[in-house]
């Protein structure tokens, strides 16, 4: 009688197959996160670049442009760090593919050797007449019947080998194919990050020698930031005062306590109210193209580390002439021009606000129902310090909260 050979290591191949292949799935997961992060961050430095560029033709101050300098530096390290997570992560996957090619093709040494066998064997036992023999020579018609099936099983199984080898000997032209794919994009990876290295070395020696000037003036400098920072605390305090008026006005409106520190609210301001939390994480940009210059709470000032920059929102660097929009529909609340032309607009939605300060126009008039996207101003060119910057916060009631977790991919 003819056996066949145990399938123990076919069990145990398939077995390791599967975790690699769901470890590449993993893998090329994380590869395209990476990628995408690495795109926007070039995005990102592209369109500083454009700003810087502008900046120059607006004469900023050399405040300003310390700023702007000391945000590209850590964009570009973050590029840097994302690019070398690239690297390690396709290093790791070249490494895997190596090893999956190697037992790929020692699997393909044995199927051949074991179906070379079962040629052989199947040509010794070729004759029609040997099967008969077989069959005939059954103790009773189960036995008989046990070794018909025996005799198809084993065919099937010859043609099935031969099956699997073609397959396995396409899945490993793929995988070097693959493999010198990965090679490639590991080797543009590294040029990549050669040049950004040698791009960073060229920014922090702008930096340096920008810091040793401010150095040499920095009461100067200092007094500069100081003077920006209580002009906007004092439009903070205005802000604040604005919306615990309204506050008062809604509850005044529906006859309950004016102290009270919440929005009353009409049916149709509750679904609104809804609709704006809903959509946290999802709400658009309040410009079409621009950049975080200052992120939501408190750090130190890169020109002086002892003075603390508070931001009770984001301050957005744009496009000179930039069109300011509307993150979600709603009613202006209130406009606010102080002397200065730091001109702001409240936009109510239910018991959320969104305010968009440092406008030069204003498209919109008090009481005016807004929809997402709707151009409500213009953002102002700082004449003294130089840079078109939108100031952008957002109220639950009285509480500031944070832009980024509210306006998409911010």
């Amino acid at each position: 009688m003819i056996k066949v050979k145990p399938l123990s290591y076919k069990i145990c191949f398939l077995i390791v197959a599967l975790v690699c292949s769901s470890l590449v799935q993993a893998q090329s997961k994380k590869q395209l996160e990476l990628e995408a992060k690495r795109e926007k961050l070039s995005m990102e430095i592209r369109q500083i670049n454009t700003l810087l560029s502008q900046g120059k033709q607006e004469q900023k101050s050399v405040v300003s442009t310390i700023e702007d300098l000391d945000y590209k530096v850590s964009v570009r390290q973050n590029l840097i760090k994302i690019t070398n997570q690239q690297a390690n992560l396709l290093t790791r996957e070249i490494n895997n593919n190596q090893k999956n090619i190697s037992n790929l093709r020692n699997n393909l040494k044995i199927l051949k050797k074991e179906y070379a066998a079962m040629v052989v064997k199947s040509y010794k036992n070729r004759s029609e007449e040997s099967k008969v023999m077989f069959l005939l020579s059954s103790n009773n018609f189960q036995q008989a019947y046990k070794r018909l099936q025996y005799i198809k099983q084993y065919a099937n199984y010859q043609k099935k080998q031969g099956d699997e080898i073609k397959l396995q000997t396409i899945k490993l032209q793929e995988l070097n194919s693959d493999l010198l794919v990965q090679k490639k994009d590991k080797q543009q990876l590294v040029e990549d990050n050669r040049i950004a290295k040698g791009e960073l070395n060229k920014e922090l020696k702008q930096h340096e020698l920008l810091m040793a000037s401010i150095k040499k003036d920095l009461k100067k400098h200092t007094a500069q930031i100081r003077t920006r920072q209580r002009a906007a605390e004092k439009i903070d305090r205005e802000i604040a005062k604005i919306i615990r008026d309204a506050i008062a006005s809604s509850n005044k409106k529906a006859g309950k306590a004016t102290s009270s520190g919440t929005f009353a609210l009409t049916s149709e301001g509750r679904i609104l109210a809804a609709n704006f939390a809903s959509n946290k994480g999802k709400l658009p940009w309040p410009v079409q193209r621009g950049k975080v210059k200052v992120r939501f709470g408190t750090r130190r000032s890169p020109i002086d580390k002892n003075i603390p920059i508070k931001s009770n929102g984001v301050r957005i660097e744009t496009n000179k002439g930039e069109k300011v929009r509307a993150v979600f529909q709603g009613t202006v609340l209130q406009i606010m021009t102080p002397k200065n032309g730091n001109n702001a607009i409240f936009i109510q939605h239910g018991n959320y606000i969104t305010v968009y300060k440092n406008l030069s126009k204003i498209y919109v008039k008090l009481g005016d129902k807004v929809s997402s996207k709707e151009e409500i101003g213009e953002v102002l060119t700082n004449k003294a310090f130089g840079g078109t910057v939108l100031q952008f916060v957002i109220f639950k009631e009285s509480k500031p909260q944070n832009p980024a977790l509210w306006i998409h991919n911010m």
